[in-house]
C-alpha cells in the first residue's frame, strides 16, 4: 500500500473511531441525565422565587444561564441548602422535597443543569457540565449568603454531582446525598445486561466510590429500604467508603420517590447536631 493511501485509510478508520466514540458519549449522556423542560403537573411553587445564575463554561467556552427555585426562610440566619436533583425531571420535580427539607429550617436553592428546564443553553448535559453547573451555583449561595452555614444536597443521580461538589469546595458545612449510588459502572450491573464488560465504554463515570473519601465536611447517608432504582447496598458501600464524621439512615419501606418525607423523623434526628443553634 502507498504511503498516501495509508494515511488515507488511518485518518478514515480515526474518524470513524472518533465518530463512534462521539456517539457513544452521547447515548451514555442521554440515558443517564434523560434531560426535559418538563414540569412536574403536582408542582407546588408557591412562595419561591425564580433564581438566574449566570457564568462562562470553561468546558464549552459559552456562556450559560441557569435557572433555579430558591424558597427562602423568615430567619436571614438561615442555614441555607443547594439542592441537586436526579434524573429526567426539571426543578419543578423537586419542589415537594426542597419544602420537606425547608421544613427541618433550611433555606433552599434548587437548580436545573443545562439540557434541563429553563437553563440555557438547552444542550445535552454532561458529567463535567453538571460540575460546572452546581459550583456556579455554590459560588452564587456563598456571594448571596456569605454569613449563612452552606449545606449540599443531592437526590439519585444529584447526589454524585453532590460528591463531586463537595471534593471541590471547603466552605460546606454538611453534604447529604439521598438515593444515590456508588459509580455508573456498579449501576450497569443491576440491569439486565449488566453481565457484559462495559466498564471500558463507559464515559460517564460518576465514580462517588472514589470520591466520597475526599470528603471533608459531616456526611449523611440515606437510602429507602425499598428502592428498586438504586438498591440500598450501593448507598451503604458509598457509607462505608467514606471517612467519618459520617451517618447512615435506613427508612423502612421508603422507595426512589417517596425517602424523602418518609423518613422525615429520622432526617431530623440526624441533622440536629448540624442544625443546633451555635453560641456566639
Amino acid at each position: 500500500m502507498k504511503l498516501r493511501h495509508l494515511i488515507w485509510a488511518t485518518a478514515v478508520a480515526t474518524a470513524l473511531s472518533v465518530a463512534g466514540c462521539s456517539a457513544l458519549d452521547a447515548k451514555q449522556r442521554a440515558m443517564i441525565f434523560q434531560p426535559s423542560d418538563r414540569v412536574w403537573q403536582r408542582a407546588d411553587m408557591a412562595g419561591m422565587q425564580d433564581v438566574w445564575i449566570d457564568f462562562h463554561s470553561q468546558a464549552d467556552q459559552q456562556a450559560v444561564r441557569l435557572h433555579g427555585l430558591w424558597l427562602a426562610q423568615k430567619n436571614p440566619r438561615a442555614p441555607v441548602l443547594l439542592y441537586l436533583h436526579g434524573a429526567r425531571w426539571n426543578v419543578t420535580g423537586s419542589t415537594q422535597r426542597m419544602r420537606h427539607m425547608h421544613a427541618l429550617g433550611f433555606a433552599v436553592l434548587a437548580i436545573d443543569y443545562r439540557g434541563f428546564g429553563q437553563t440555557q443553553p438547552a444542550s445535552l448535559p454532561s458529567e463535567v457540565s453538571a460540575r460546572e453547573d452546581a459550583l456556579a451555583a455554590w459560588h452564587w449561595l456563598a456571594q448571596q449568603h456569605p454569613q449563612a452555614p452552606r449545606f449540599i444536597f443531592g437526590h439519585s443521580l444529584g447526589g454524585a454531582i453532590a460528591i463531586d461538589l463537595a471534593t471541590r469546595v471547603d466552605d460546606e458545612q454538611g453534604l447529604v446525598v439521598e438515593g444515590t449510588f456508588t459509580n455508573i459502572r456498579d449501576m450497569a450491573r443491576n440491569f439486565q445486561w449488566g453481565w457484559l464488560p462495559l466498564g471500558p465504554l463507559i464515559t460517564q463515570k460518576f465514580d462517588s466510590l472514589d470520591k466520597v473519601a475526599h470528603i471533608g465536611a459531616p456526611l449523611l447517608v440515606v437510602h429507602g429500604s425499598a428502592d428498586t432504582l438504586v438498591p440500598p447496598a450501593l448507598g451503604q458501600q458509598l457509607y462505608d467508603a467514606a471517612v467519618p464524621p459520617k451517618q447512615w439512615v435506613l427508612v423502612q419501606g421508603g422507595t426512589h420517590h417517596n425517602t424523602n418525607s418518609l423518613g422525615q423523623a429520622q432526617y431530623r434526628a440526624a441533622l440536629a447536631a448540624w442544625l443546633a443553634p451555635k453560641n456566639p
